[in-house]
């Protein structure tokens, strides 16, 4: 069995998600996990002036994954950050370029599951998985949230990111915020948790 587990990060919390996410998945016996990260959009310049190009440097070692290398994979979790309550334009120029495994079905069975991050609180969270949800159910997936059964997304002592729909982490208006350990955990719940489906599934 194989997950795959792509991302954008701008500044490193989606890839800090991402790790845990893949530490969670690891835990399943008989499954190979892949980090890949989609190709960025925005220029050099960009990056320079927001600051990115020195936050990106953490995660430069993690290969590009490509549209047509989904299909290799039993289990599929993406990571993105909110724009607008809405999935970032370099995840959706992903997404938008797997046309072709639509119009064969080509992914239609397999396990899919999304995590996110936003500068506030209520920020989009939900709203973005949600609509990775549905861009999701239009290529046949299965759908995977963060089970109430994970008890982190249940207390109010701390801010924290955590919903049903998926593992999600609150950065602060400048990035200044890390992912915190109940973040973390729940974000390691979901791959495993995903992983657990995605095997029950390829069971024959």
């Amino acid at each position: 069995m194989k997950t795959l587990i792509v991302f954008y990060s701008t500044y490193g919390h989606i890839y800090k998600l991402a790790e845990a996410i893949a530490e969670g998945a690891r835990e399943v016996e008989g499954n190979e996990v892949v980090i890949k990260r989609v190709p960025e959009t925005l220029s050099q310049e960009i990056l320079d002036k927001t600051g990115a190009t020195g936050a990106q440097k953490a995660f430069e070692h993690v290969p590009v994954a490509t549209p047509e290398e989904l299909v290799e994979y039993d289990a599929i979790i993406f990571g993105t950050p909110t724009r607008y309550g809405n999935l970032c334009g370099q995840m959706q120029a992903f997404m938008d370029s797997t046309g072709g495994l639509w119009a064969r079905g080509a992914l239609v069975g397999k396990v899919g599951s999304a995590f996110v991050s936003t500068a506030t609180q209520h920020g989009g969270q939900e709203t973005t998985l949600r609509a990775f949800h549905t861009e999701l159910l239009h290529h046949g997936f299965v759908i995977v949230g963060l089970p109430y059964a994970w008890q982190g997304q249940m207390g109010h002592e701390e801010v924290t990111g955590g919903t049903p729909y998926g593992a999600s982490t609150v950065t602060g208006g400048q990035g200044e915020r890390q992912p915190s350990a109940n973040e973390l955990e729940g974000a390691r719940y979901q791959g495993r948790h995903t992983a657990e489906i995605a095997k029950k599934l390829s069971v024959k």
